[in-house]
C-alpha cells in the first residue's frame, strides 16, 4: 500500500477522505475537534508539498438529502483556525464550475467540500457519483480509518479511478491495531456499546474467535437478549441482526450481557427511572444504562484484564442520570493500572472528553466499528481498495 510521501504532488490538486464526522451541538458548534486535529499532520505535508488540497468527508446521517443540521461549514470554520490558513467551502461541488474553482486554486490552498453523504451516491458507491467526484483529483489520499469498514464511493470508488495511498493518520492506526492485534497481553476484554447493532454484534462474533472476553452496553446486547427470549414485547431485529446472532454461541462464557438496567419510559419522562432486572422490563420501558449489579460484573472482569478495547457508551450518558454506568466503566478502566487501554469510536471519545478521562487510555481510535472490525479480524474494504489499487 502506497503512502502521501510516494507521490510528486506539486501542484496536482489531491483529494483527501478525511472524517469530520464531529459532534455538534444545538447551535451546530463543534464539540469535540479531536478528529479534525487528527488529520492536521497529512494536511501540512500536502501544504509542504505545494499540493492542491481539496478535503472531502461526511458528517451525520442526513440519508442522501441536503440538511443544514449536517452541513460541513463549521468543519472549514474550525480547520482554518486549527491550520491558521484559510479553508475554503465548497457548497454544491458536482456543479460545472468547481472543477474550474479548484483548478483556479495554488499550491497548498486548501479546499472543504460539503457532506458527501448529502448524495446518495456516496453511500450507494454509484458509479456515475464516483466518477463525477475523482475528476476534482489528480490523487487520492485516505486519511479516514473510521470509514474503512463501509464499502462507499469515497472509501472504496476512488482508489479505482485515482493514483491513491494512505495518509499520516491511517497508517498509524494500522501499525498501532495491528501490533494489538499480532501480539496483545491476555486476558483480553472487549467493552462494546453503543448503538449500530449489526455492525457492533458482527465485531463481537469475530472478537470472541480472538479469545476476547465480550461485554456489551447500550444497545448492542438487547437483540441477543431477544434472542434468548428474555427481552419480550420488542420489535424483532433486523434480519441481518438475526443471522448474526444465529452464528453465535450465545451460551459462550465469555459474552456478558447486563443483568440489571436503569429503566425509563420510552419517552424519557422526567423523573421516572427505575433500577431493575432484566427480565423484569416492561414492554413500556426502554433500558437506557447498565444498572449496579452489571457494573460489579463488568468491573471485575476489567480489573483482570492486560489489554481493554472500549467502543461505544454503555447508556444514553447525553442525559443524567443515564451517564452512571458509562463512568463507573471508565473508572474501572483506568484504575487497571497494568493493563494497555485503546478507546474508538466518536461518541465514546466525546464521552471520555466529558468526563475528563480521555488522557488516561493509551490510545484513541478515531475509528469505533472500524477498529472493532479490524481487531475482529475483518477485511477493511478501504485498506483492501488502497492495497489493491495502491500499489
Amino acid at each position: 500500500m502506497k503512502s502521501v510521501r510516494d507521490f510528486n504532488l506539486k501542484g496536482k490538486p489531491v483529494l483527501v477522505r478525511c472524517d469530520f464526522n464531529v459532534p455538534l451541538d444545538e447551535k451546530g458548534e463543534i464539540e469535540d475537534d479531536f478528529r479534525l486535529k487528527k488529520a492536521i499532520p497529512t494536511i501540512n505535508y500536502l501544504i509542504e508539498a505545494g499540493a492542491i488540497i481539496v478535503l472531502i468527508s461526511h458528517l451525520g446521517r442526513p440519508k442522501g438529502k441536503k440538511n443544514e443540521n449536517y452541513t460541513l461549514r463549521p468543519v472549514a470554520l474550525r480547520l482554518s483556525e486549527l491550520l491558521e490558513k484559510d479553508v475554503k467551502f465548497i457548497d454544491n461541488y458536482l456543479s460545472v464550475g468547481t472543477k474550474r474553482k479548484i483548478s483556479a486554486m495554488k499550491e497548498g490552498e486548501i479546499s472543504l467540500l460539503e457532506n458527501l453523504r448529502f448524495y446518495e451516491g456516496e453511500e450507494n458507491a454509484d458509479p456515475d457519483f464516483t466518477k463525477s467526484l475523482s475528476k476534482l483529483g489528480s490523487f487520492f489520499i485516505n486519511d479516514a480509518f473510521g470509514v474503512c469498514h463501509r464499502k462507499h464511493a469515497s472509501v472504496i470508488g476512488l482508489p479505482e479511478l485515482l493514483p491513491s495511498g494512505s495518509g499520516f493518520l491511517l497508517e498509524k492506526e494500522i501499525k498501532v491495531l495491528s501490533d494489538l492485534l499480532e501480539k496483545p497481553k491476555k486476558p483480553m476484554v472487549a467493552i462494546i456499546g453503543g448503538i449500530k447493532a449489526p455492525s457492533k454484534i458482527k465485531a463481537a462474533k469475530g472478537l470472541l474467535r480472538s479469545s476476547y472476553h465480550v461485554l456489551l452496553g447500550g444497545r448492542i446486547y438487547e437483540p441477543l437478549l431477544q434472542a434468548k427470549g428474555i427481552l419480550i414485547g420488542r420489535k424483532w431485529p433486523e434480519k441481518e441482526v438475526i443471522e448474526i446472532i444465529r452464528e453465535m454461541n450465545l451460551t459462550d462464557t465469555r459474552i456478558h450481557l447486563p443483568i440489571d438496567g436503569l429503566a425509563c419510559l420510552s419517552n424519557l419522562e422526567e423523573g421516572y427511572s427505575r433500577e431493575v432486572a432484566i427480565g423484569r422490563v416492561r414492554k413500556e420501558e426502554r433500558i437506557y444504562d447498565i444498572g449496579p449489579e452489571t457494573i460489579n460484573l463488568f468491573s471485575s472482569l476489567i480489573k483482570e484484564a492486560k489489554t481493554i478495547i472500549w467502543a461505544g457508551p454503555l447508556g444514553f450518558f447525553e442525559k443524567k442520570p443515564f451517564d452512571k454506568g458509562s463512568i463507573a466503566i471508565a473508572e474501572a478502566i483506568v484504575e487497571n493500572k497494568s493493563a494497555f487501554k485503546v478507546s474508538g469510536g466518536g461518541d465514546t471519545n466525546f464521552f471520555l472528553l466529558k468526563y475528563d478521562f480521555r488522557d488516561k487510555f493509551d490510545y484513541i481510535s478515531t475509528g469505533g466499528g472500524a477498529m472493532l472490525a479490524f481487531l475482529a479480524g475483518e477485511e477493511l474494504p478501504g485498506i483492501k481498495a488502497l492495497q489493491k489499487n495502491g500499489n
